[in-house]
């Protein structure tokens, strides 16, 4: 089976929520050869990046979105624990993400290969305002906070969060970084507000996190939608 039919099969398992029928694609595809990080990048993300899509488009009742959701982070808790576990790297992370039962999910999945990695993450999820973000930083000095599947609601506090720790100084090594959600679909974003560094899926912040963990922003080259040089930061983002 191809890899595009294996995620259309999975997908229709989802949004009608054929719990037996998810669980055994998900065994199927562990017992061909997938290993539980093959699974999370290869199968569960682009999944959820669908169904995210067609819901946003009107291309997905309410229900459905609902009951894929949770069915999808059911199976993703499950693979967490088989998740191979590195040597810890010495490097702390605060995440945070967007509002709903979605954007936790992909935010838990960027967080589950976090951990694997060897990364010591504290986890938040989403709704927290600055005012008990902020004093967290402070309080436990962490090497990168990081905003994952933040929604356009969020851009407001988002922007208010980065500005201020920035002009306080409230954790001066602090790397910022941002990824999926709303900063995966405007070209330019992360970069104008603030961000040291950006990423479209949970893999590719993993990455990023681990080759350039010095990279800090140029506070003089924030302007809303400037192109990124070519190969900076080894991610594009796309259009709203």
């Amino acid at each position: 089976m191809s890899h595009d039919s294996l995620i259309e099969r999975f997908f229709e398992t989802l949004i009608t929520g054929n719990r037996p029928a998810a669980r055994k694609i998900v065994l199927d595809a562990y017992s061909s050869g997938y290993s539980p990080a093959d699974l999370y990048t290869e199968i569960f993300w682009p999944t959820y990046q669908l169904i995210d899509r067609m819901f946003r488009n009107d291309q997905l009742s309410l229900l459905s979105h609902h009951m894929s959701t949770r069915l999808l982070r059911t199976l993703v808790d499950q693979t967490a624990s088989m998740l191979p576990q590195r040597e810890p790297l010495g490097r702390r992370v605060l995440c945070f993400c967007g509002p709903t039962e979605a954007d936790e999910m992909g935010a838990q999945m960027a967080v589950d290969l976090l951990e694997s990695q060897g990364f010591s993450v504290t986890f938040g999820g989403g709704g927290i305002a600055n005012d008990e973000i902020l004093p967290l930083v402070q309080e436990s000095q962490p090497d990168v906070l990081l905003l994952f599947a933040s929604a356009p609601q969020d851009l407001p506090n988002v922007r208010t969060l980065i500005d201020h720790i920035r002009e306080i100084g409230a954790c001066p090594s602090l790397q910022i970084a941002v990824g999926a959600g709303v900063f995966a679909r405007a070209e330019g974003l992360a970069e104008e507000m603030g961000a040291d560094l950006w990423a479209d899926s949970p893999m590719e912040m993993v990455d990023a996190l681990i080759s350039e963990p010095n990279r800090r922003s140029d506070s003089s080259s924030r302007s809303f939608g400037k192109q990124r040089r070519p190969g900076q930061n080894g991610s594009k983002t796309q259009a709203a």
